[in-house]
């Protein structure tokens, strides 16, 4: 089996439903940012539905896949991010964060042996999803910091390679 390389950045929701569009200005400021600081080589930035079979076929081989998503919690907050970090040997709990499609895609990936190595998920919570487009004051206001957690992602994933090959070479 290749060892994987590559980062995928996942946009998941509807732009033309307001505040579920803030996933897809996540990957709209990082791909303003990488004009001037590019991305390492091999970074996917991809926009998605909750088709399971597409989610794995981005995800699929990569090291690290960062979803980014709305979310419709009852009591949230909106412009409030949550993150989620899953691993091949942690379970995808129903209602633990997230649409259905999102944890179906996590259990056939799983099934499958197709999780990437490092599987991050990102939910703003919002407060309108009528039809149209713009985001919420405050859900617009969260895309910046959302958009910093991502690079951050990126960068302890470029950081880990580097610490794994100096604890090698000290044993």
């Amino acid at each position: 089996m290749a060892v994987a390389t590559r980062v995928a950045i996942i946009a998941i929701g509807d732009p033309d439903r307001h505040d579920d569009g803030v996933a897809r200005a996540v990957l709209d400021r990082l791909r303003e940012r990488a004009a001037g600081r590019p991305l390492p080589p091999g970074t996917l930035l991809a926009e998605c539905d909750l088709d399971p079979a597409r989610l794995i076929r981005l995800w699929e081989n990569a090291e690290l896949a960062v979803l980014l998503q709305p979310s419709h919690a009852r009591q949230g907050r909106p412009g409030r991010v949550r993150r989620l970090e899953l691993d091949a040997a942690r379970l995808w709990r129903p209602g633990t964060m997230g649409p259905q499609g999102l944890g179906a895609a996590v259990d056939v990936a799983r099934a499958l042996g197709r999780l990437p190595g490092r599987l991050v998920a990102y939910a703003v919570d919002g407060a309108d999803t009528s039809v149209g487009r713009g985001l919420s004051p405050r859900v617009a206001a969260a895309v910046d910091d959302l958009t910093g957690y991502v690079e951050d992602e990126i960068v302890r994933r470029r950081a880990a390679p580097a610490r794994q090959t100096a604890a090698r070479t000290r044993a």
